[in-house]
């Protein structure tokens, strides 16, 4: 290139060309030297049972992986910590957005692992946006002290669409967790109201936040959640609310008459306490160990337990199911077509699907 600086107009400078441009790449560097590592499954099991919380991590991703050779892979791992497992205390917290369920975990946690040690896992349920399919999973941004506590485990994941207030593994992530040697496990479910039943036959003891004020004294005698809640605490008592929370517990305590006994016998109790400014923590924990003695000493928590296993054995042949009819090639291919015959009005949408069913059953026999 002629620079103009060059000609004879300007004989006192010179423009040199410069020096060549060197690659950013360093040409030494060798593309898989950093590829990770692939743990076997005995490798991945070991590091779970010694309680290695970076191997634990990439079997919780490895299980939610929706990838068909992934999950063949999970299964092996779940099996084999297995016995490992139900060992531990599970805790469902539930309560309405903004009702304070991570602040109060973050105390809730703090407390019992100064009280009684051990070790503690949160799997706090983030939802997904029915838009873009994302999850934010920021739980852990409001567990300041658990986050930084070494014997706390905390793992958001998305409810990927999942009913019930929880993710679609949360029930084998409590499995393998409770093999890494945690045994006080939370579940923070995503805060959806009255119909987390996925959350209640996963856990021994569901925890209800709830909030004074909110308007709707019917809401404390309706069916669903509330009937289902083995404690009611209500939070945020502190300051000028503290007459109106002990007002709403006394609401709550009242509705409770109207629901007929449990199975467990146990009555729910209705407390108060502030998980900002941590009182009435040790009420609260005292309450969930009152009612594991209690359910232990007149077998319904080995009872329940045999149940919730039955219970997610069928969801998991239902689960099985559904997969393999959307993953089968048949289906996949006659899938598109189904769907323009019905949105041209051709067919009814029921009329469609018992046809796709009944080529999946004929391609079975």
């Amino acid at each position: 290139m002629i620079h103009p600086e060059n000609s004879s107009e300007y004989a006192g400078l010179q423009v040199n060309s410069g020096v060549e441009q060197q690659s950013i790449i360093n040409p030494y560097l060798k593309r898989g030297r950093f590829k990770r590592h692939q743990l076997t499954v005995g490798e991945m099991v070991e590091g779970i049972l010694k309680g290695d919380v970076t191997i634990l991590s990439q079997a919780v991703t490895l299980i939610e992986s929706v990838n068909p050779e992934h999950q063949q892979k999970a299964q092996e791992v779940i099996d084999k910590c297995l016995p490992y497992s139900g060992n531990s205390i599970r805790v469902g917290i539930s309560g309405v957005p903004g009702a304070g369920k991570s602040t109060s975990i973050d105390e809730f946690g703090i407390h019992v692992l100064k009280e009684k040690g051990g070790r503690l896992a949160v799997l706090a349920i983030d939802p997904s946006s029915e838009r873009t399919k994302g999850s934010i999973l920021g739980d852990k941004t409001r567990m300041e002290k658990l986050a930084l506590h070494p014997d706390s485990f905390i793992r958001p994941s998305p409810s990927a669409g999942s009913l019930g207030g929880v993710a679609r593994k949360t029930r084998e992530t409590i499995i393998l967790c409770e093999a890494a040697g945690f045994d006080k496990i939370f579940v923070e479910t995503v805060g959806v109201g009255q119909s987390e039943t996925a959350c209640h036959s996963m856990v021994d003891f569901f925890l209800l936040i709830q909030l004074a004020g909110t308007g709707d004294e019917l809401q404390g005698i309706k069916r669903g959640i509330m009937e289902i809640s083995d404690g009611i605490v209500i939070n945020k008592c502190d300051g000028d609310n503290v007459d109106r929370c002990h007002m709403a517990a006394t609401n709550f305590r009242n509705a409770l008459h109207f629901f007929p006994k449990p199975d467990s016998g146990w009555l729910p109790k209705v407390l108060c306490y502030s998980g900002f400014y941590g009182y009435g923590i040790k009420e609260v924990w005292d309450m969930i160990y009152e009612y594991i003695a209690f359910v232990k000493d007149n077998g319904y928590f080995e009872y329940r337990r045999n149940e919730q296993a039955k219970y997610w054995m069928y969801e998991s042949i239902n689960e099985h199911l559904r997969m393999n009819f959307y993953n089968n090639p048949l289906i996949q291919q006659q899938l598109t077509e189904a769907e323009r015959v019905v949105l041209d009005g051709q067919k009814t949408s029921f009329v469609a699907a018992q046809e796709l069913l009944d080529k999946y059953y004929a391609q079975l026999k």
